[in-house]
């Protein structure tokens, strides 16, 4: 390799962090923050105060602990669980209160609503709001005393909800773990991680909230829950070069955290409701293409209804990923394409609202990653305005307008991160130019044919040889190029 070559091989980290800046202006959203925010922050030295929510109950003796990935600074949720009577076990979910801090309309708001979202690309992380509060101030440190929302449910032998609550109260992270540890441990590959054993009564605590999060979660997918799952490739870095590609698959751990959010989203969503409060409800409506989802399981001998049914298409995604898990993640992505984009709406009291279809729920909204997500936010204030009965800061015309911004900006953002994405993959192929890989056809249509390689999780276009293949078909292919800038991988079919 020229000297040329092995600068810019040392600098892969540099070079994607300029291709998300530049893809992040060019689609409108912001790489830095305002000197308005910036001057704001300055006059912020200290968390939320236990006076500043004089009704809050004192829950820091509880044994919370944060589960998050490997790398996560900024701490949304803490979570714990007590077993009650009869089979029943009581969850507890705490939300950190960054309204306590970041005021509607302030600056720091504002910054925070033009993007939506945090924004996690191959490189770099831009966050939503400034780490000195998402990772500090606001984040549900280790050892630190925290002002948090917190959902209280009790949970039946049959994994149902039975009844909810929701209050303000300070709490404490008595451990800090990580998804990949944690999981290892629960599924018996790895003894128990010592930041849980350091911890008396954490390792109990931990498989109750296992057990019943399989529990909530059985429940789901006999209710019609889709069991989908999709490829992610996360890169690895050794200094500044790309090394490899790494899949991010789910876990026992990331399921207890998916399942008692999904649980606390419902609760939240249902308890505005009660009051007559209006609520920004996240919703994916009934499939966009559900034609094409029976016409693909027809062609696997499994016919589904005329008319959208999440029970049924469950049962199919379940057969087919005991039959062909190497295919499945493959079909999950059609499938998810076919059911079309989830949207943020605001909803009245009283009005019919739709559900989420994927996950088998009515009311369902976003609300446990205030750090991270924008509606979380707005959730949050109304929340707040509810449990302490003041007026809600929003009005419906506001929460209409919030709707259509979310729901544009996280399109945004997703182009954003897949583009990153892409970028990374070409990185790590463009030495390997000619080389031959096993692949998997992903796509076929007249504007392409797409392949995905069986050795790296990584997918580019079939430029030559495309006559005869179709969707499922295993083939070699050739590495033809790679633009590094565009996220551009082409593919020939090898002879």
């Amino acid at each position: 390799m020229n000297t040329i070559g092995k600068e810019q091989e040392l600098q892969n980290r540099t070079i994607l962090q300029k291709i998300a800046r530049g893809t992040m202006l060019l689609r409108g959203l912001l790489p830095d923050f305002s000197a308005e925010c910036l001057s704001e922050l300055a006059l912020i030295q200290a968390p939320a105060k236990a006076e500043d929510a004089p009704n809050a109950r004192d829950l820091r003796d509880m044994l919370w602990s944060s589960l998050d990935n490997d790398d996560s600074e900024d701490l949304d949720q803490l979570t714990v669980a007590e077993p009650l009577l009869e089979g029943s076990i009581r969850i507890l979910v705490a939300v950190a209160d960054v309204d306590a801090l970041v005021k509607k309309n302030s600056a720091i708001d504002r910054d925070a609503q033009h993007n939506t979202t945090s924004v996690y690309t191959s490189a770099k992380i831009f966050p939503m709001i400034p780490l000195k509060l998402s990772t500090n101030l606001t984040s549900l440190n280790l050892n630190e005393d925290r002002i948090a929302i917190v959902v209280d449910m009790t949970i039946g032998p049959d994994g149902s909800l039975v009844e909810s609550d929701i209050y303000r109260a300070m709490v404490r992270n008595h451990a800090k773990l990580a998804y990949n540890s944690v999981a290892e441990w629960l599924e018996g590959k790895m003894p128990v991680p010592a930041a849980v054993a350091a911890v008396d009564g954490l390792t109990e605590n931990l498989l109750l909230q296992d057990r019943v999060a399989q529990m909530m979660k059985r429940l789901r997918h006999i209710q019609g829950a889709l069991s989908l799952e999709t490829i992610e490739a996360k890169p690895v870095f050794k200094g500044e070069r790309i090394c490899n590609l790494q899949v991010e698959e789910t876990n026992r751990a990331k399921q207890i955290i998916e399942d008692f959010m999904i649980a606390a989203n419902g609760v939240t969503v249902r308890y505005l409701g009660q009051r007559g409060i209006p609520s920004l409800r996240r919703v994916v409506l009934v499939p966009r293409r559900w034609d094409r989802i029976a016409q693909i399981a027809a062609e696997h001998a499994f016919k589904l209804p005329k008319n959208p049914d999440s029970r049924k298409l469950e049962r199919f995604l379940t057969m087919m990923k005991k039959a062909d898990p190497l295919h499945f993640p493959d079909l999950s992505l059609t499938v998810i394409k076919l059911l079309g984009n989830g949207e943020y709406v605001a909803e009245v009291p009283g009005e019919n609202a739709a559900g989420h279809f994927g996950l088998a729920v009515k009311d369902y909204t976003h609300s446990t990653a205030p750090n991270r997500r924008y509606p979380d936010l707005i959730t949050q204030r109304l929340l707040k305005a509810a449990i302490e009965k003041r007026p809600i800061p929003y009005s419906v015309d506001e929460l209409n307008f919030q709707a259509e911004n979310c729901t544009k900006k996280e399109d945004i953002v997703a182009k954003v991160e897949r583009q990153v994405s892409k970028s990374a993959a070409a990185l790590l192929l463009q030495s390997r130019i000619g080389e031959r890989f096993s692949a998997l056809v992903t796509g076929s249509a007249d504007k392409g044919t797409w392949v995905r390689l069986l050795d790296i999780p990584v997918e580019g276009m079939l430029k030559n040889g495309r006559r005869g293949i179709d969707v499922g078909d295993q083939i070699t292919v050739e590495l033809v190029s790679v633009d590094v800038g565009l996220g551009f991988i082409d593919f020939k079919k090898a002879e």
